[in-house]
């Protein structure tokens, strides 16, 4: 896995981060049983740069705490049957990695969030990895049923390392 990773936020974290970021990528890659290598884009950054991607990208002019930008389009989440159907548009030419997309994260979000829910910022970190993650690999949580599947493996993931509340 490539994992392309840069902090323009200016803040710290207090654990390796970048250590964290992949375990969470490579479980998550290994439950949905992905057959390739891959590359991955986070960025982590401000509220207010992330409030501007926001609503450049979703016409909501607030920060968020995680973006994602997929690059593949899966007929079924986490289903990597099709990708080599459209290899050129899927495949990084000089490296042969699927190209799975792109997270932004807001470091000040993870840190507000780790406090209100009482819990680590290592843990709110890799939760937001973990939710990242499902994202570019197709999942979404507009319905129940959708949110609740996307919950169950994003909570098989964090449990796998260890990291809870």
């Amino acid at each position: 896995m490539t994992f392309h990773i840069e902090n323009e936020s200016g803040l710290n974290l207090d654990f390796d981060w970048q250590e964290t970021a992949r375990q969470v990528a490579e479980e998550c890659l290994r439950q949905e049983k992905c057959p390739y290598e891959t590359e991955i884009s986070l960025l982590l950054t401000t509220n207010e740069e992330i409030r501007k991607i926001n609503r450049e990208y979703r016409n909501i002019d607030a920060p968020t705490d995680v973006l994602s930008f997929p690059l593949v389009d899966y007929g079924t989440p986490g289903d990597f049957s099709l990708v080599e159907e459209r290899e050129t548009e899927y495949f990084n030419p000089g490296s042969g990695e699927l190209m799975l997309g792109d997270m932004i994260l807001s470091v000040e979000k993870v840190l507000e969030q780790a406090e209100n829910y009482a819990h680590s910022v290592r843990r709110e970190f890799a939760f937001l990895i973990t939710h990242s993650m499902f994202h570019l690999m197709g999942y979404d949580h507009m319905e129940p049923e959708e949110a609740r599947r996307m919950e169950e493996r994003q909570n098989d993931v964090l449990d796998v390392l260890n990291i809870r509340r």
